[in-house]
Formats: C-alpha cells, sequence, structure tokens
C-alpha cells in the first residue's frame, strides 16, 4: 500500500511539474513576444509554430495530445514562442512586416534567452509548416545556437503563384479545421481526429489567434513551386525531415530533394504512410510520429 501511495505521489508530481508553464519577459525590434516553457529541467527545445494560428497549436491539452507536454515529460524543457503579431505576442500595425525572415530573427532573440537561462550552448528546435521555413533560416544564419532541427512538414517550394495584396489575412472557424483529413464529402475524418481534439484546437485559434493573422508569411509561401524556401544546404547540423504521405502542402519527392541536400550525416528522412500536415494530432500516428522525433533528438 505505502509503495502505491508513493508511486501515486511521484506520478502526481511528474504532472504537476509538465502542467507547470512559465512566461518569461521577452522583446525585440520594440514588439513584446510570447515566450513560454513547460517541464521543470532538461535539454531546451523550441518549437516554432506554422502560419495563421500561433504557438497553442503544440499544445492541445485533450488526453495525452499535447506535444509540448509529451516533451517535457520526456526529459526536455519546452518551450513556445509566438512570433510578433501571432498568438499573445504584441500585435503588428503592417501584417507583411513579420514575415519568415523576420520571424527568424524572432527565434534567434528567443533561443538567446533560452540557452541564456539554461547555461546550455545550443537548443534543439522544431518547426511546424510555416515554421519549417523560419526556423530554418534561423538555423542556416546562427548555426552554433542549434543542436539539432526537425522540420516537420516541411514547406520545401512554393506553394502557388499568387499575389497577396492584404496585409491580414481573416481568419475563420472553418479555416481553422483546413489541415485535419477529410472524407469525400469534406467533412471532418473523425476516425483520424478525434472530436475533442478538432474542437480545442479550434476553440484555441479563436482564443488566441481571433479573427485576423499576418501575411507577411503567406506571401513568401505563395510564390512559384520552382523557389526553394528552406535552405536546407545552408544547414550543418542534423536535421530531421519528417512528413505525411497524405500532406497537401509536401510531396515526399521534395522531402527527398531537401533530404539530398544535407550535409550532416545524422541527419534523417521519416515519411509516415498515411499521415498528414497535422500528424501531431492524428489519432492513428501521432505517437508514431513523435517517437520518431524523440529517438532523433535523444541521439548523441
Amino acid at each position: 500500500m505505502k509503495r502505491k501511495l508513493f508511486l501515486s505521489f511521484l506520478i502526481a508530481l511528474l504532472i504537476a511539474s509538465v502542467s507547470c508553464a512559465e512566461v518569461v519577459p521577452l522583446e525585440r525590434n520594440g514588439y513584446k513576444l510570447h515566450l513560454e516553457s513547460f517541464g521543470t529541467d532538461g535539454d531546451p527545445l523550441l518549437l516554432v509554430h506554422g502560419l495563421t494560428y500561433s504557438s497553442h497549436e503544440f499544445d492541445v491539452n485533450v488526453k495525452d495530445y499535447s506535444l509540448a507536454r509529451f516533451f517535457a515529460g520526456s526529459g526536455f524543457k519546452v518551450w513556445v514562442l509566438d512570433i510578433a503579431g501571432y498568438g499573445s505576442s504584441q500585435e503588428v500595425d503592417d501584417g507583411f512586416m513579420p514575415d519568415s525572415n523576420y520571424a527568424a530573427e524572432d527565434i534567434a532573440a528567443a533561443a538567446r534567452v533560452i540557452l541564456e537561462r539554461s547555461g546550455r550552448k545550443s537548443l534543439n528546435v522544431l518547426g511546424w509548416s510555416w515554421g519549417t521555413v523560419t526556423s530554418g533560416r534561423f538555423a542556416a544564419k546562427y548555426p552554433e545556437l542549434v543542436r539539432r532541427l526537425v522540420l516537420y512538414a516541411p514547406i520545401v517550394a512554393g506553394l502557388a503563384d499568387v499575389k497577396v495584396t492584404a496585409p491580414f489575412n481573416h481568419n475563420t472557424w472553418e479555416h481553422a479545421a483546413g489541415d485535419f483529413q477529410v472524407n469525400a464529402d469534406k467533412s471532418i475524418n473523425y476516425d483520424i481526429t478525434e472530436p475533442e481534439v478538432v474542437n480545442a484546437f479550434q476553440s484555441n485559434c479563436w482564443r488566441y489567434d481571433k479573427e485576423s493573422s499576418p501575411n507577411g508569411g503567406r506571401r513568401d509561401l505563395l510564390v512559384a513551386p520552382s523557389e526553394r524556401l528552406i535552405p536546407t544546404a545552408q544547414l550543418t547540423m542534423p536535421v530531421m525531415i519528417i512528413a505525411g504521405s497524405k500532406d497537401d502542402y509536401v510531396s515526399p519527392e521534395l522531402c527527398r530533394e531537401a533530404f539530398g541536400t544535407l550535409t550532416n550525416k545524422d541527419s534523417r528522412l521519416e515519411i509516415i504512410d498515411g499521415a498528414a500536415h497535422a500528424m501531431m494530432m492524428e489519432k492513428p500516428y501521432y505517437k508514431i510520429f513523435r517517437e520518431k522525433i524523440l529517438d532523433f533528438l535523444k541521439a548523441n
């Protein structure tokens, strides 16, 4: 009985430590940025959000789906950052200002704060979607700050040659569910993504990102498919490229092309069959997805 009580106490402590988030003051270029940590100690891991919606996407706190809490419980000090104009960071007047290169400097500012607080010389970085462009450019410019880099659902090349004229995107409830897999009738496939997860994600989008978000990143992505967006040939650290075979934004062929330009022999390419853009929240794939990343990040 005493042993069971002791184990229960340890589990409660672990849950409490993972759930305990700390917001750290950060300002760059006159804008206050939202930088938040999960966990109490461990190697630092910075998660970089995608286009339109902010870092809450890594903390869909339904069952065990939260990616941030998973890594915090796996020995990492996890950090999430909202780029200027996104989520809980300060609003911007010009939605075109926080483009990919600007965001890369926000990431650099956050990385320096994280490393100063952790006493480490380098940190791990995971970017999702547009976050692969921003974190990839950051890592190419400041390789000394990056231990390992994960490019999750990388936007390797331009998505379409479309002129973006509006500085801000109009966000909608329906748009927030656009990355989930759908049935033939375009309804969300709840066999792939549980209804509670979809609802939590959409609610967080409305709560944190509201009705608009900057379009600088969107203007960067909507260029000719011949234009390459991530400087993979300049990345010297170990890099993992991980994507789903059903991702509408990334093809396995483009991932293989990008992987072929990497120079570090410890880099990895993972294509998860059947998964799509939001596989970190997809019931058949989320555990496979994060275990592959965990194995990469834990490697010496």
